[in-house]
């Protein structure tokens, strides 16, 4: 989603305060385990001696996140916040000797509450970028590009939208940046430039091409395929996967060593198989990091 552009080197290119509003609940979620409860995952107790004391004190590690973008982190029908960067998430805590508890928010939100110590980190598909780590610290843990999706039996060439209607969620590199540069493009071809329809959540914005009120929409290629996957027919996928990023969770800069204790819960559950394990899960795998790095950005 969600931030300003960041182009990974072409090695990583391979492993290619407010309430949101609503969310499809009935979207699928991959299979639990038979007795319904996640799988037992030990303490890695040289990552948890990283912790800043407080959050030990505290038992849980509360996270910001905007659970509108599917199949990252959305609700399920109990309103309750699920995805692969979810149990992730959940994951990475229960390493950490830690529970989470999650505050939906709208992405906009999520970054100042961070900075101003509201939330202990991010968790919402944010980009790691050089313009970022300026404000925070980015803990890195997967990729993903841009991709474009369209009314089934419709094709768009995101190179050539001119005069076109595309739905996008606020804040994100789709809108800030990509759909205004390709905008610009046309306008300067001579073309009629694309009329970016801005949404609070990808839930809107998805919503606004199922419903015929916009040509096309644009969003994180984990999130396009999975809408595509969940609309029964009614969306297609509109041109290849483009532009890879670092996905990162924020983290304040002055919290001690909160970020490198994430990066080793995260490296940890590498080692194990259980990052793995999940992005499998969950059909994202293509995305995988081979380290966990901080602040991975490099332009």
């Amino acid at each position: 989603m969600r931030a300003r552009r960041f182009l990974l080197p072409a090695a990583l290119m391979v492993g290619a305060l407010a309430l949101t509003g609503c969310v499809n609940n009935e979207v699928a979620t991959p299979d639990s385990d038979s007795d319904g409860s996640a799988p037992a995952i030990a303490v890695d107790d040289a990552a948890a001696a990283l912790l800043p004391d407080d959050i030990v004190e505290a038992g849980v590690l509360e996270i910001g996140t905007d659970a509108t973008y599917a199949p990252n982190e959305f609700k399920d029908a109990d309103g309750n916040p699920v995805g692969w960067e979810i149990e992730l998430a959940d994951a990475m805590a229960a390493k950490l000797g830690l529970t989470t508890n999650y505050n939906i928010a709208k992405f906009d939100n999520i970054l100042p509450a961070v900075i101003g110590a509201k939330y202990d980190l991010g968790l919402s598909s944010f980009f790691d970028t050089l313009e970022r780590q300026e404000q925070v610290d980015m803990v890195d843990y997967y990729t993903a590009g841009i991709q474009w999706a369209t009314p089934a039996g419709t094709t768009v060439d995101p190179d050539d939208a001119c005069g076109l209607t595309v739905a996008v969620q606020n804040g994100t590199t789709q809108a800030l940046d990509d759909v205004p540069a390709k905008s610009q493009a046309c306008v300067d071809a001579g073309k009629a430039a694309i009329e970016i329809l801005g949404y609070d959540t990808q839930d809107d914005a998805t919503a606004a091409v199922t419903l015929g009120r916009a040509d096309a929409m644009t969003a994180d290629s984990p999130v396009i395929q999975y809408a595509v996957k969940q609309s029964g027919g009614k969306l297609e996928l509109s041109g290849d996967v483009y532009s890879v990023f670092l996905y990162g969770m924020p983290v304040q800069k002055d919290r001690g060593t909160l970020a490198e204790a994430l990066q080793a819960s995260l490296q940890s559950l590498m080692d194990d198989g259980t990052y793995s394990e999940i992005l499998s899960k969950w059909g994202v795998e293509t995305g995988a990091i081979d380290s966990i790095d901080i602040n991975g950005a490099t332009e």
